[in-house]
């Protein structure tokens, strides 16, 4: 349980307290010190963590007051009027500045655009980094408590096999919420679209547990920690259609105008809509994958694309208890929204930087083929589909393929997908192996693969 933070502090009533209590009255300037919103290392610390940081021979209570008063007079208002983002607002740190420097650099579509031509593949680019769109949905899920391994999800999606558990049926659901998302990304936010959301996420998995699309209508859904103690109690039920419209009518507004007092940049309002949706609770299960896809919906919105193969939660479930810490020390906190966003925004960092170190792998793996291809003979011996999806399994050695998941990536027939996977077990690249109905294809030994090409 993390230590909330004393409240209604008064400045002068705990100066007067200190200054008769002090023996060596220097101390007192020394309170002084903490007038700030951050501390010497820039850290936006919650009272959970700051309390250990103040010197026994400081007041606590007035030092925070300190940190509070130049916190409050520093903050920007969300302006989020009627909706339970109304009293939060939040100061803009050194962390949250440098993840919008970022995300405006290497995530938008023109970005997107620019690294597809830098490695030469034009519209093929998409197909390469399947994998990373599918890691959200996955990843998502086991956030959730899906127990399904990477692997065996990732073989599920891509031969679109019918799941065989709930867990699968969890990441299937994601899944769709995913492309859902995308797909939606032009419309305005409304209650329906929330709710058609969720009933795509969870619909078929346990429809009395989640209640597929319908709010919940009692306050007995809250949130607990791996103890059982309660965490979380959500608002109350009554109310709850009034404050969802509320959020939408602020999450439609406009607050792009950078010279306008409202301005508040895109990925910092999605990350605040994750956090409304998280701490609103609105459906009986599920609410933590809603709210983490509308942040997807929002930065494609707002032409984020290459978000599309970026995972948050990925990174999330890495460290769960610290997830779940943000949106306390948020809540406890008057609603300073600080907290999440600098947490949301160092892990958004990390999962950029780890889209871009991909992106930069692909090109060089790229170069390498070719070269390697070139040198071999091998180049001249395959089509521009083969070398596509080669390319991909050399990428991501465990990925496998079928007729239907190439026909679908490469925008073929059937036929013709067929023709360029088995040319490619002709050619001694792949291995080919029947499931049931269907005939599945995997990328051989790289090893392997030169050995047969020198010899």
């Amino acid at each position: 349980m993390i230590k909330r933070p004393p409240v209604n502090l008064d400045i002068p009533t705990l100066w007067r307290e200190v200054w008769g209590k002090l023996e060596n009255k220097d101390d007192m300037l020394n309170h002084m010190k903490y007038v700030a919103p951050v501390d010497e290392k820039g850290r936006y610390l919650p009272f959970d963590e700051f309390r250990y940081r103040v010197p026994e021979s400081l007041s606590l209570d007035l030092v925070w007051a300190y940190v509070k008063e130049s916190r409050r007079s520093s903050r920007q208002s969300l302006g989020a009027s009627g909706s339970s983002l109304e009293a939060g607002g939040y100061f803009s740190t050194s962390i949250s500045q440098k993840a919008r420097a970022l995300v405006d650099q290497s995530t938008t579509t023109a970005a997107l655009e620019w690294a597809n031509k830098k490695v030469g593949e034009g519209q093929n680019i998409a197909y390469m980094l399947e994998d990373l769109i599918e890691d959200e949905a996955i990843s998502s899920s086991q956030l959730e408590g899906a127990a399904t391994t990477t692997l065996v999800a990732k073989e599920m999606i891509k031969r679109k096999r019918e799941p065989r558990s709930m867990d699968e049926r969890m990441i299937i659901g994601n899944f769709k919420m995913m492309h859902f998302v995308w797909d939606k990304r032009l419309l305005p936010l409304t209650i329906d679209l929330i709710k058609e959301l969720h009933t795509i996420g969870v619909s078929g998995i346990d429809d009395e547990k989640y209640a597929p699309g319908i709010f919940r209508l009692t306050d007995n859904v809250v949130v607990e920690d791996s103890d059982g103690n309660i965490v979380h109690q959500p608002p109350p039920a009554a109310g709850l259609d009034e404050r969802l419209q509320s959020l939408c009518d602020w999450v439609n507004t406009n607050h792009d105008d950078i010279e306008s007092q409202s301005y508040i940049h895109s990925l910092v309002k999605a990350i605040c809509i994750h956090f409304a949706i998280g701490y609103e609770h609105p459906f009986n299960d599920g609410n933590g994958r809603v709210a983490r896809a509308l942040f997807y919906w929002f930065m494609f919105k707002k032409d984020y694309g290459a978000f599309r193969y970026i995972s948050i939660s990925n990174l999330l479930k890495e460290a769960a208890t610290q997830y779940g810490k943000s949106y306390l020390y948020t809540e406890t906190d008057e609603m300073d929204m600080t907290y999440f966003i600098d947490y949301q925004c160092s892990i958004i960092m990390r999962a950029v930087a780890a889209f871009k170190s991909h992106c930069q792998k692909t090109v060089e793996n790229i170069e390498s083929f070719d070269t390697w291809l070139f040198n071999s003979g091998v180049y001249g011996k395959l089509s521009g589909k083969q070398r596509i999806v080669f390319q991909v399994a050399k990428n991501s050695p465990n990925t496998i393929f079928t007729a239907r998941y190439v026909e679908e990536k490469l925008h073929c027939s059937y036929n013709t997908a067929a023709t360029v996977l088995n040319g490619l077990v002709e050619l001694n690249l792949f291995d080919k192996n029947k499931d049931g109905k269907e005939w599945i294809y995997s990328l051989r030994d790289k090893q392997d693969i030169q050995k047969n090409w020198i010899s």
